[in-house]
């Protein structure tokens, strides 16, 4: 098994709105990205995937496996945002819960992290904060052994103290290359800190799936004015806009783009940056 975790064609359609033939993989030990502006389709193919919605056409694997029975149900771990379980229940009361739920539950493993997170094992998970029970969902998919784990939007509602020591978590995770984890995110900079690969959606279709490095460390946008931008070879733009005064010009080789046009200003460019010019901009 090389993929932990593999889409190929998945389509759902909705009255406004469609995922049209998405297509990705998660490798073995690695951490993928998956980017997009709300609404774009990041958590419908999650639940497609997951089966929690009825896809129309596609194929889904799973830790090697194209039925998600019981067995592979055991090695996913799963954060949604919002809230995860049974608001009535208390942290303590949801160990009960889980004990019968996974085979593989480890009570210490789970109990530990609680007091990590400093999170009231005798409390109602209602009265916790959406930032709690981020942490509490996140706890709960760390104690049961998982393979895979499957984020969309993990992080949101977190301090920056405790994202990045859930960043941290999740690149642990991963150490041993058997592990894998799928984690949409809106904050890209998480992204930028621990994804080994980003998978881009737009409007219910893959813009790309490239390695996070490629887009950090090579792609760039070049900052000129009118004239400078007529001087451009367009071919070589991905997308463009202008903003003001300046037009910013999507590259995929900055350090080239630096050499052919010594006079120009070609700044790295950040994942926010790229998926808003693909967005926004001309193509």
């Amino acid at each position: 098994m090389t993929n932990a975790f593999m889409v190929s064609g998945l389509t759902k359609n909705y009255k406004d709105f469609a995922l049209d033939h998405v297509s990705f993989t998660v490798p073995r030990g690695s951490i993928v990205g998956l980017i997009g502006e709300n609404g774009a389709g990041k958590s419908t193919t999650i639940n497609a995937a997951l089966g929690l919605i009825q896809k129309e056409d596609g194929v889904v694997s799973i830790l090697g496996r194209e039925e998600l029975d019981g067995d592979v149900k055991e090695q996913i771990g799963v954060v949604f945002d919002g809230s995860n379980y049974p608001e009535i229940l208390s942290p303590k009361k949801l160990n009960q819960v889980m004990k019968n739920i996974y085979r593989t539950w480890d009570e210490q493993t789970y109990f530990n992290l609680l007091r990590r997170f400093s999170l009231p094992a005798h409390k109602q998970i209602k009265q916790f904060s959406r930032g709690m029970k981020m942490k509490l969902a996140i706890s709960v998919a760390f104690s049961h052994h998982s393979r895979l784990l499957i984020l969309d939007e993990a992080t949101s509602g977190l301090d920056p103290v405790v994202r990045d020591d859930i960043l941290d978590m999740l690149l642990d995770f991963v150490q041993d290359k058997e592990h894998s984890i799928l984690v949409s995110s809106h904050i890209t900079s998480d992204l930028e800190k621990i994804a080994d690969d980003i998978v881009f959606i737009h409007e219910g279709k893959v813009v790309f799936e490239k390695p996070k490095e490629e887009l950090t460390e090579r792609y760039g946008i070049i900052k000129c004015g009118g004239a400078q931008f007529d001087a451009l070879d367009q071919s070589e733009a991905i997308a463009y806009r202008k903003t003001g005064h300046e037009w910013q010009v999507l590259v995929s080789d900055r350090e080239k783009m630096q050499k052919k046009y010594p006079n120009a200003l070609v700044l790295p460019a950040t994942i926010d940056e790229i998926m808003l010019l693909y967005v926004k901009g001309e193509q």
